[in-house]
């Protein structure tokens, strides 16, 4: 559990209902409203929305005791050094000739001589003169100043504690409920008093130390607070910016003396507010905040105005779990999912089962046994932990808790039983024995298996369990029914993987959470076929991505032997990789990567199996439509929903989706069962044009698609397996 808090302020870039919803699935324990960007019209109905998308407690954060400029029309002004410019009393449009603060009154408090301080430095000038309306400036550091930017006079000018702008949005969030609220540079526990004095009661405040009058009355503002607040950039407009690492922990060391909680706030992702990707300082920055001793950490511009307010939580509750789990892990040894926020391996961990250096002459004295192809693709993704928690292949009580329960001895939910036939001509084995596995006509020694049980099953029984039927026109029973009764149980060791014309393709599970987290992901959907892309798919793809609000899409086709009739991997990934390169997806989140295993056609059971196998590869999301994995008319239409309901909690979420149709009418796509209208998306019909080299229409499947499959018949003479 963690126990650091983050706290993200709302903006542009995050009032949406999917952002929202992502930032409080990462744990997000506070939404900060800033009421110097927030008009006061806006706020009841920013308070309602906020409420409607989630559950997490809203802070108003006060304007304060601030001075800023006006909000002119212009975005921003160009200051010439040396320049003369004026600052009115009243509001003017703005520009190179003057421009208003505010508070309104605030220029009648300016005096000859002060330095004035605008935009974070950008702009330094100096007070010349007096008019009847303004005041003259002299520009002595030229540059632009935007509108309602902090303001800061070299000389201590009393402010009122709060505007009347703060005032009438505390009695806006009195009647709404509120009950968090940040005092804004507050300068004494006077300050604090007035604040806690509107509020409701029992309300909790923050008071943010952002100015040199907070800091020299730091102890009693904590005594009178609920929470410290430290805004580094505000401080920094009044002290060197040098000594802003010491004095954090000069206030953190008081609140922990007084029992407060502390935040801390600014720039601690200010590169991310523009890049996918934290600099290695903001990283080192954030972590040794933790180490001062924050309780929580404040994202302000990076969530809401920078374009990427999700990742940027993403990486402060990456940076958190690292920090917070420093103890249980060796830096120097250390696992590559330890701090992902990816949804963890079904069972916990990912298994890995690889030979080690220095196996090769133990390995080739070991007797052999020859096996098919689809057993050594079963070696490979147990040893790489896409059948985690397997070791290796089910012992016979394994194999009868599957097929009877869904689930192993243990009560984890899986669905397949992954199991090894005895070969034919096979040598004696008995428990105890460790043999090489080899396949036919190849001396190769793909993996060994230390032998932990032999034993026998009824094939039709087995049938029926697995796939609901014991018919030889099921392609998986046939498969069952006509190997032998006969099978080893044993954990295995991968040797050497089998090769493959689409390894560059090819992702093992520890390869897909790399890129997952590199891209920042952490709601991932799985996408499972053995088709190439139509726009059916194409079509519960994206709207899975929309409804969810998922980080990315991972498509994952089925690379090994299938049904004759299916058609090859080749033209299944070539047809995902012409979407991509024409833009046909929604940039930067898809990842398209091959799974390189067998159908089953086992249907119900194969949809959890195969949901299963993708959350291990980093999903927490996995598309199920209405046939999935099935084949023939041996499952019913609601089979899978019917079967994932009655198995229990997979630790990845089903995005289930009907069969989906085309309206010509309004050119839209739709599950077919809305509109008795709707046009069919057949794959029959699909193949049988392929076959007869003829198209179908464009909102069939794509005709950049059809291209790039009727050049590889031309090319190769087919796309289907024989």
């Amino acid at each position: 559990m963690r126990s650091t808090e983050i706290l993200c302020t709302l903006g542009p870039s995050s009032f949406d209902k999917r952002v929202i919803l992502r930032l409080d699935e990462l744990g997000v324990g506070m939404f900060r409203i800033n009421l110097s960007h927030t008009k006061i019209e806006d706020l009841p109905s920013a308070i309602a929305f906020v409420r409607s998308c989630t559950d997490v407690p809203i802070c108003l954060d006060t304007e304060g005791a601030q001075i800023r400029t006006g909000n002119f029309v212009p975005d921003r002004i160009e200051m010439r050094e040396n320049s003369l410019v004026r600052g009115y009393h009243y509001p003017v449009a703005g520009d190179t000739a003057g421009f208003n603060f505010y508070p309104r009154n605030i220029v009648g408090k300016f005096r000859i001589g002060d330095f004035i301080s605008i935009d974070f430095n950008a702009v330094l000038a100096r007070v010349v003169g007096e008019e009847d309306d303004a005041v003259v400036m002299r520009i002595l550091h030229g540059g632009p100043i935007g509108r309602n930017k902090a303001v800061t006079v070299d000389r201590d000018i009393p402010l009122d504690a709060l505007s009347q702008k703060d005032r009438a949005a505390m009695r806006i969030g009195s009647d709404n409920g509120i009950m968090h609220y940040a005092l804004s540079f507050a300068s004494g526990p006077a300050d604090v008093d007035e604040i806690r004095h509107l509020a409701p009661k029992n309300a909790f405040i923050i008071a943010k130390i952002e100015s040199s009058r907070g800091l020299a009355n730091l102890a009693d503002i904590a005594r009178s607070s609920d929470a410290l607040l430290i805004d580094r950039g505000d401080l920094s407009r009044q002290l060197p910016v040098e000594r802003i690492p010491r004095i954090q922990k000069v206030i953190i060391k008081t609140a922990k003396e007084h029992g407060r909680t502390v935040y801390v706030a600014t720039n601690l992702l200010e590169s991310m507010v523009a890049q996918p990707i934290p600099t290695r300082a903001e990283i080192n920055d954030i972590y040794n905040t933790l180490l001062d001793g924050a309780d929580g950490l404040v994202l302000a511009a990076e969530t809401a105005i920078g374009r990427h307010p999700v990742t940027c939580a993403s990486m402060v509750a990456r940076i958190i779990r690292e920090y917070e789990s420093r103890d249980e892990y060796s830096p120097l040894d250390y696992p590559m999912d330890a701090v992902s926020m990816l949804v963890p391996p079904h069972g916990g961990h990912l298994v890995q089962r690889h030979a080690v250096a220095g196996e090769d002459d133990m390995i080739a004295r070991l007797p052999t046994l020859r096996v098919e192809d689809s057993t050594l693709l079963d070696c490979d993704q147990i040893a790489h932990g896409t059948y985690s928690p397997l070791a290796g292949f089910m012992r016979r009580e394994t194999v009868e808790s599957v097929i009877e329960s869904n689930c192993l001895p243990d009560g984890t939910v899986w669905s397949m039983p992954i199991m090894l036939p005895v070969p034919k001509q096979s040598p004696v084995v008995g428990v105890g024995d460790r043999f090489a596995l080899v396949r036919e006509g190849d001396d190769m020694v793909y993996a060994y298996i230390d032998v932990t049980e032999t034993y026998t099953l009824d094939l039709e029984r087995l049938s029926e369990k697995w796939f609901g039927t014991a018919s030889l026109a099921h392609p998986g029973v046939s498969r069952v029914l006509g190997g032998g009764d006969r099978f080893i149980a044993g954990d295995i060791t991968l040797v050497e993987r089998l090769r493959s014309p689409y390894s560059h393709y090819v992702l093992m599970p520890n390869q897909s959470r790399f890129i997952f987290a590199h891209k920042g992901w952490s709601k991932v959907i799985g996408f499972h076929t053995r088709n190439p892309i139509h726009r059916a798919h194409e079509y519960i793809q994206i709207k899975a991505l929309e409804d969810t609000g998922a980080d990315g899409l991972y498509i994952n086709p089925v690379l090994g032997p299938k049904k004759p009739g299916d058609f090859l991997p080749g033209p299944i990934m070539r047809s995902y990789q012409a979407m991509l390169d024409f833009g046909l997806f929604p940039a930067n989140k898809v990842v398209l990567g091959g799974f390189d295993t067998y159908s089953r056609y086992a249907g119900p059971r194969e949809a959890v199996f195969t949901a299963l196998c993708r959350k291990n590869m980093g999903c927490s999301h996995f598309i199920i439509g209405r046939d999935h994995a099935g084949v023939g008319n041996f499952y019913e239409p609601d089979a899978n929903r019917r079967f994932i309901e009655g198995v229990g909690e997979l630790g990845i979420t089903p995005v289930f989706f009907d069969t989906i149709g085309y309206d010509p009418v309004t050119n839209r796509y739709a599950p077919i069962n809305s509109n008795a209208d709707m046009l069919a998306i057949d794959g029959t019909r699909i193949r049988q044009a392929l076959r007869d080299n003829t198209s179908v229409p464009d909102w069939m499947i794509r005709e950049v698609v059809q291209d790039v499959l009727q050049r590889e018949i031309a090319a190769q003479g087919t796309v289907f397996d024989s």
